[in-house]
């Protein structure tokens, strides 16, 4: 079955690499039937299982593979033998961990990946592991193709993360246990519960459900600890457990020194983050910088952090690492390339925990924990009146981000302002004047993510499926239906037209011209393969368009 596995994906490579050589030649007509036969195939070539060799590789690391179990799990039959055959490293991690920064990864020998009890859905090119938000769209796409035990299976291993790894992680592997990514965890339960394929009856689909709430709300728990608060406003901020240190994927410091780099080409953009240092500091001057920058004495990347002078402060990492977490990496809206994201509270973040309140009420209530239920109704309506007291922006008719250390709200339009239609939050006036701002952000091709050009892959031109997906829901669950369809067509033929032209679906497009052409000069250039949640938005949106129903 492996064997049959691997050829079938070396079979697609082949395939994709042909049609798309030829496509140019060939000027093939857009063809929703041909982009439906690449979706219905790339589930497969996407999905990594524990026992298949080629799961286990890391290409952000040069060294041989380690397969990290949690000290509180019994070793799995038959992992042994995976890992003789696989030449992979099997190691226990050195202790239990309740919670995310329980144990820093720079504790470990060598970082690996992090185990996983069920087959999983990567997005694709170089990613090898299960991801955090990427996850829930491609649930949603699993589901509306009818495959209900790779979906069950994603949200069982996502769960598995919460009780082994501390929460929902940024992926399976061992330099994110300090970070998680955007809340899903609950639409995840909500959506399989919601599929009756899923489970052979209700009273498994309820026995599993009483498995998995309290995980959900262990998960939960993750955003309301201190250091994830924004101040005393009542809401959240992305935050990374690890400290001000480069992160530990990063293999060297290229991107770190293109960011000098431009902050010396914008000083008047530079909101602080250059410090004068030296390039190979004497003992004084490096223990100063460990408190002021990083530890270029136990961080090969963070030495290399230096250009013309300059190293970056301690709380640009801090502001990377939240930036990461918040799973937009990069855009320029909360921070040159992301680098205050901790000091913001943002429309994104704050939707996601309102509407997981509002699952945690729905599933408390299916579980008759009535008590529970009105806590977490409680809980919602206070995050509501949060995210209108800061959040909303009547001189704007639009929610905006807030940066609650300055004490003021963004001027920054981001795609994030229609997440509360998708949330619920919205009242009915709010949600008109949210409609009345689609021009901000419609294009050709779809919604793009902001109308500032910044050279980031989450600003102007482009445009991603999971954000096109919420917006163009919320649309709809308020009743524009004409909105939601015009937008639904718009992303669909790109994807459509992209495909015809070069045989792949993407993970970003260029909402300007309708197509795949995505040249980035700011951070991370990957246009990458796949891919996993552009498939499922497809697939919901082409539901949506036939009337079908898209929300669980």
């Amino acid at each position: 079955m492996k064997t049959r596995q691997r050829l079938a994906s070396i079979a697609f490579s082949f395939v994709l690499a042909f049609t798309a050589a030829t496509a140019c030649a060939t000027s093939a007509a857009p063809d929703p039937a041909k982009t439906r036969a690449y979706i219905d195939h790339a589930w497969d070539t996407l999905t990594r299982r524990m026992d298949d060799c080629s799961s286990l590789a890391d290409s952000k690391l040069a060294t041989r593979p380690v397969l990290y179990l949690p000290a509180d799990l019994p070793k799995p039959a038959g992992l042994a033998e995976i890992a003789a055959r696989c030449r992979v490293e099997l190691q226990v991690l050195p202790q239990p961990i309740r919670q995310l920064g329980d144990m820093a990864p720079e504790q470990l020998p060598k970082q690996g990946l992090l185990y996983l009890p069920h087959p999983y859905v990567v997005p694709g090119g170089f990613f090898n592991e299960m991801y955090g938000w990427d996850s829930y769209f491609i649930v949603l796409g699993l589901l509306a193709d009818h495959r209900e035990a790779m979906a069950r299976d994603m949200v069982d291993n996502a769960l598995f993360e919460v009780e082994h790894y501390g929460a929902v992680l940024n992926a399976n592997r061992s330099y994110y246990l300090t970070r998680s990514q955007p809340p899903f965890l609950a639409e995840m339960i909500r959506a399989v519960l919601a599929d009756p394929a899923s489970f052979h009856d209700a009273a498994e689909a309820q026995a599993w459900l009483q498995r998995a709430y309290p995980l959900a709300v262990r998960n939960y728990a993750v955003w309301t600890r201190k250091e994830h608060l924004a101040g005393a406003t009542g809401l959240a901020r992305y935050y990374d457990y690890g400290g001000p240190r480069p992160v530990l994927e990063m293999r060297d410091a290229s991107y770190l020194r293109g960011v000098i780099a431009w902050l010396e080409a914008h000083p008047a953009q530079d909101p602080g983050y250059l410090i004068k240092a030296e390039q190979h500091p004497d003992a004084a001057e490096a223990a100063r910088l460990e408190s002021v920058s990083c530890d270029v004495r136990t961080s090969k990347v963070c030495a290399g952090a230096w250009a013309d002078g300059y190293r970056l402060k301690a709380d640009y990492y801090l502001g990377d690492r939240a930036m990461r977490e918040s799973g937009f990496d990069t855009t320029f809206r909360v921070g040159p390339f992301g680098g205050s994201t901790h000091h913001y509270a943002t429309v994104d973040l704050n939707s996601l925990l309102y509407r997981y309140e509002r699952d945690l009420r729905e599933l408390a209530a299916r579980l008759g924990r009535d008590a529970e239920a009105q806590r977490w109704a409680a809980a919602a309506e206070a995050r509501r009146q949060a995210i209108d007291k800061y959040l909303w922006r009547p001189d704007q008719g639009m929610y905006m981000d807030y940066d609650f250390v300055a004490g003021k709200p963004s001027d920054y339009d981001f795609v994030t302002t229609f997440y509360p239609l998708w949330a619920g939050a919205a009242s009915k006036a709010q949600a008109e004047a949210l409609r009345s701002k689609l021009g901000l952000f419609e294009r050709r091709g779809g919604l793009q993510t902001s109308d500032r050009v910044s050279g980031a892959q989450w600003d102007e031109p482009f445009g991603w499926a999971p954000t096109n997906w919420l917006a163009i829901d919320g649309l709809e669950a308020y009743g524009f239906h004409d909105d939601a369809q015009r937008l639904a067509r718009a992303f669909t033929t790109t994807v459509d037209r992209s495909l015809a032209a070069d045989g792949t679906i993407r993970e970003k497009y260029n909402m300007v011209s309708g197509n795949a052409d995505v040249k980035i000069s700011a951070g991370y250039k990957d246009n990458v393969i796949g891919f996993g949640w552009t498939n499922a938005v497809y697939l919901k949106l082409q539901a949506l368009m036939s009337g079908a129903a898209t929300d669980p």
